[in-house]
């Protein structure tokens, strides 16, 4: 299921996440600088309240099994969310990003996945994600930023 898109805008890769429960309006990729096989490719950040950009995950490369189709897994989390959330991302011709939800898969040889939540959904808590970011006439109030501003990425 996609959830966002990332997309190249004079060099920056911005974009953002939507769900039933989560909207993320203003997400950006930073790549990271790293001689480690094991750093991430980029690091996921987010504007907060505050308008200030944090980071909220990190994604690695992979490739498909079936394919060997190059893409982006990784997840994006927060204190305000009650689990991480597995996203896969694959390329677009404009060089930016189509952002999967992605399922953690259960394997029985291992007697579950790495990763999976041991949580029913059930019993989350019900508080839900924080303020509404839609004025009463729609409009988006009290996130966003302009796209000429210094952005960290």
């Amino acid at each position: 299921m996609n959830i966002g898109e990332i997309r190249n805008v004079n060099g920056r890769l911005t974009g953002s996440i939507a769900t039933r429960t989560i909207d993320l309006p203003r997400i950006g990729l930073r790549k990271v600088d790293s001689t480690s096989d094991r750093a991430p490719v980029y690091e996921i950040l987010a504007l907060n309240v505050a308008r200030r950009w944090v980071q909220i995950g990190a994604l690695w490369e992979a490739f498909s099994k079936k394919t060997g189709e190059a893409f982006l897994a990784g997840s994006v989390d927060d204190p305000g969310l009650p689990e991480p959330l597995p996203v896969a991302l694959f390329p677009s011709e404009d060089g930016g990003f189509t952002i999967a939800w992605r399922r953690e898969t259960v394997r029985a040889e291992f007697g579950g996945g790495f990763g999976a939540s041991q949580r029913n959904y059930d019993q989350r808590p019900q508080d839900g994600f924080g303020e509404s970011t839609a004025g009463t006439d729609g409009a988006m109030v009290g996130a966003g930023a302009d796209d000429g501003e210094d952005l960290p990425f």
